[in-house]
């Protein structure tokens, strides 16, 4: 009987201790996507960016073009948006994450401005990933 309240015991600490490590994971990537929001919406391309891995590898694929690195997504982003009216404000709406692995997550949703210069809705999947204790994008397809 001891050998199966122990069994039980363990089970239960070791479901919990998993389920609020996944937790804190998506608040992690849930926070960091309010950051994003925020500083999007203060025009802060820069900050918005922080959300994203700064690297060569960083992969993103928007109108059916694959674009590879940190400063080539920034750069097209300050391009894109030069002034508040056209970055507007941001909001995210987060459809669905799925755990990939213990280090991995994807994020499915939609993105919504609202602009000056006219507002703009579209979609994207994201994927996360753990890099030196701290989530990061690694690779972003919106439209």
């Amino acid at each position: 009987m001891r050998k199966l309240v122990f069994t039980f015991t363990l089970f239960l600490s070791l479901s919990v201790y998993g389920q609020t490590s996944e937790e804190k994971d998506l608040q992690a990537i849930r926070t960091i996507m309010q950051q994003q929001q925020e500083a999007w919406s203060n025009h802060d391309l820069e900050g918005f960016m922080k959300g994203y891995w700064k690297s060569d590898s960083l992969t993103y694929y928007s109108r059916g073009k694959v674009s590879r690195g940190w400063q080539t997504t920034l750069n097209k982003y300050k391009k894109g948006y030069p002034t508040l009216k056209d970055t507007g404000l941001l909001n995210f709406q987060i459809d669905n994450i799925g755990k990939i692995n213990a280090d991995a997550y994807w994020v499915m949703g939609q993105y919504f401005l609202v602009r000056e210069v006219g507002d703009a809705s579209g979609t994207f999947m994201i994927i996360f990933k753990r890099i030196n204790g701290e989530w990061k994008i690694v690779a972003d397809s919106s439209c």
